[in-house]
């Protein structure tokens, strides 16, 4: 099975062979004036991602538009994208979650993975554990605080931003390994972060950027990262490896997708414009303050990992017993 080592190892040669002049160039294409890059969730991390890739990618249209498509967990800005016309000017930014997950967790999607053109992705990031004033302060570690669900089991509640999301089944993955009922509470963005500080749920399992104020200011106790090492900008909390769960361990990564009939050149002239982007000292000074990490994984090593992903999140489906949704 491909890796994610194996696909940064690819992918780092494909650029080594494309800067010493290796890889024929496709044929430039002229321009766009206006494209549009769509995002499937309220104004938060996706749109900040968005916008910054986009404010260099100044070769690719003369104005390069983030518009927030809400709703239906994503697919209404997936949908669009599937239908716009396949010229280039209508672009998906979107978590791996939407192609690689949600055909294992929805009965009837009104697209399939192969409707789209998997281009590069731009950034990843770790996802956070949380608790807040429900839990006892004295609960301190994931090890805490999983006695406590176990001894206080109708207490024992996790918000995510929605059902059948990648956040929503690292909860579920905790409370099954570590033998608790964790009763998962759905929220529409951001709205789990305010009850979780209003003490009407337990924790909270979401982006990074979501609780970091709150967990730098005290407000809210972290317990857990779920990548493969500590963040810089939470030095003092431990992975979920180091917690004791590896399993858990996950990143999520931002992906750019076109219409899948979209000619070669147009994803060759998106890719390149990306790849100038990351490289730019913006990008990563501002992806730094979001606590996501540049991370380019271009065409066909992307098309690679979503393969990948998607067997692993239908493993973790079925292991949950979650039963897809309409």
């Amino acid at each position: 099975m491909l890796t994610r080592r194996d696909v940064l190892t690819a992918s780092a040669a494909g650029a080594a062979l494309a800067a010493a002049g290796l890889v024929r160039p496709v044929g430039a294409q002229p321009r766009l004036k206006t494209a549009h890059i769509l995002t499937g969730y309220t104004p938060g991390l996706p749109d900040a991602v968005a916008r910054l890739v986009a404010g260099q990618m100044k070769d690719y249209a003369d104005s390069i538009v983030v518009e927030t498509r809400p709703g239906a967990s994503g697919r209404i800005a997936i949908e669009a994208v599937k239908n716009a016309e396949a010229d280039g000017s209508v672009v998906l930014l979107a978590p791996l979650g939407f192609i690689a997950l949600f055909p294992h967790t929805y009965n009837s999607l009104a697209y399939t993975p192969q409707d789209f053109t998997p281009v590069s992705t731009v950034g990843s990031f770790a996802t956070l554990l949380a608790i807040g004033p429900k839990v006892p302060n004295d609960v301190r570690s994931l090890a805490d605080f999983v006695a406590w669900c176990r001894a206080n089991p109708t207490q024992a509640t996790y918000g995510t931003p929605g059902v059948g999301t990648t956040l929503h089944f690292i909860g579920a993955m905790l409370g099954r390994t570590a033998g608790f009922d964790y009763l998962h509470v759905p929220y529409q963005g951001r709205g789990a972060v305010q009850d979780l500080l209003k003490g009407e749920i337990a924790s909270a399992v979401m982006p990074i950027d979501s609780l970091l104020g709150q967990v730098q200011s005290g407000q809210l106790r972290a317990l857990a990262t779920t990548g493969p090492s500590r963040l810089k900008s939470l030095p003092d909390v431990p992975t979920v490896a180091e917690a004791g769960y590896p399993g858990l361990q996950d990143v999520t990564w931002f992906g750019i997708f076109l219409p899948a009939k979209t000619p070669a050149a147009i994803v060759a002239q998106l890719n390149g414009a990306i790849q100038a982007s990351l490289r730019s000292d913006e990008v990563k000074s501002g992806m730094a303050k979001l606590s996501v990490d540049v991370d380019a994984i271009a065409m066909n090593d992307f098309a690679q990992l979503l393969a990948t992903e998607s067997d692993r999140w239908k493993g973790i489906v079925r292991a949950t017993g979650f039963t897809p949704t309409g």
